[in-house]
């Protein structure tokens, strides 16, 4: 156990340096992720279900997994503290899906006029910008903000949230801001998002009802699995993939990366800014602004593979996974630096949340 503990923790703590690793040897050895990619279970004979969503990929249950170990990490404050604080919470959830939703608009529109890639690799990429800025918070906004100090019940309860309303929200969005450039499919996003997302996570928090502190116990090990589960959805999405991106060269990934870190930023100050706006405690500005600026990226990676299957859609969700890692400890970190005296410190409060992996 300890050395599954060690493990766990080595592979949370170097995960942004992982997944450049990961994606690199997706792209050099494409092949055996392929093959991964194309393993499913057939979902056609089941009603409604099979008309829309056929099969069900290796890369969907493995987001599976991950979000039955985001709910068995959840406890019933969470849920009590959209009654306690409705407010806060309220705020999140707006902010969370009105800014970054805009936002992945505003920088899909910029990405588009520079009319790198020509017009129809442009506008799949700019239905991944809008699908990236579509997703939920991921956990990684939990893990930050307790590396910042900051409010990670709120936090937690906000990803919470957010998740949820996913089903109805993520599919709405997409086509609502990127209907004009190429089909979108909003049954196909609806029970996807049902199926690997929402069903996991009522799963996950039913087992964590009935073994009840006994979940704690297998904290590390989740954390494990799900740091596995993420390389392996990462690498199976870049991988069949390879083809797209060597093709358009290396000026498309710089100028996607550069959209995708833009889309992060501008959340990370419209979430800080709105909270602050309004009045709230440094621990609840941190906490917001993380929680705004660092999207489920490993949700649209899998709605980008499904939804928008041999398309360049993928490309800034891929690229999302990795940047995210990078800018949210380094906004983590320096909102930590604030605390200089003792005296200042905002008090945290532990959350089994702050120990899932950072990836989604």
């Amino acid at each position: 156990m300890k050395v599954l503990n060690r493990l766990a923790d080595v592979l949370n703590k170097n995960l942004a340096l992982l997944s450049v690793v990961v994606a690199l040897v997706a792209l050099l050895l494409p092949t055996p992720f392929t093959n991964l990619s194309k393993v499913a279970v057939d979902l056609t004979a089941v009603p409604f279900l099979g008309a829309h969503f056929p099969s069900l990929g290796l890369v969907n249950i493995l987001l599976g997994v991950i979000m039955f170990g985001m709910g068995m990490t959840l406890r019933t404050q969470d849920f009590l503290l959209i009654l306690k604080r409705p407010r806060d919470v309220l705020v999140g959830v707006v902010s969370q899906y009105v800014c970054m939703a805009g936002f992945g608009w505003l920088c899909a529109q910029l990405l588009r006029l520079t009319g790198i890639g020509g017009e129809q690799v442009c506008a799949e990429i700019a239905v991944g910008l809008v699908l990236l800025g579509c997703v939920p918070g991921g956990t990684a906004s939990n893990v930050m903000t307790f590396l910042a100090r900051g409010d990670v019940a709120l936090s937690v309860t906000v990803t919470m949230c957010t998740t949820l309303l996913a089903p109805f929200l993520t599919p709405s969005l997409t086509l609502a801001l990127a209907g004009q450039w190429i089909h979108v499919d909003f049954w196909n996003m609806f029970l996807s998002i049902v199926v690997v997302v929402l069903l996991p996570i009522l799963l996950g928090i039913g087992v964590h009802a009935a073994l009840g502190n006994l979940v704690d116990n297998w904290k590390k090990g989740l954390v494990l699995v799900s740091t596995l589960c993420i390389m392996l959805v990462l690498a199976m999405c870049v991988a069949p993939n390879q083809p797209h991106f060597i093709k358009n060269g290396v000026a498309l990934v710089v100028v996607t990366s550069l959209a995708v870190l833009l889309h992060h930023v501008l959340g990370l100050v419209a979430g800080y800014a709105i909270s602050k706006g309004l009045g709230m405690d440094e621990a609840k500005v941190r906490a917001l602004s993380l929680e705004v600026g660092l999207q489920n990226s490993g949700l649209s990676c899998t709605l980008a593979n499904t939804a928008f299957g041999g398309t360049m859609a993928i490309l800034p969700c891929v690229l999302a996974t990795v940047i995210h890692q990078v800018v949210g400890p380094v906004v983590a970190n320096f909102f930590a630096a604030q605390d200089n005296q003792p005296t200042k410190k905002t008090k945290v409060v532990s959350h089994p949340a702050a120990a899932q992996p950072e990836g989604v």
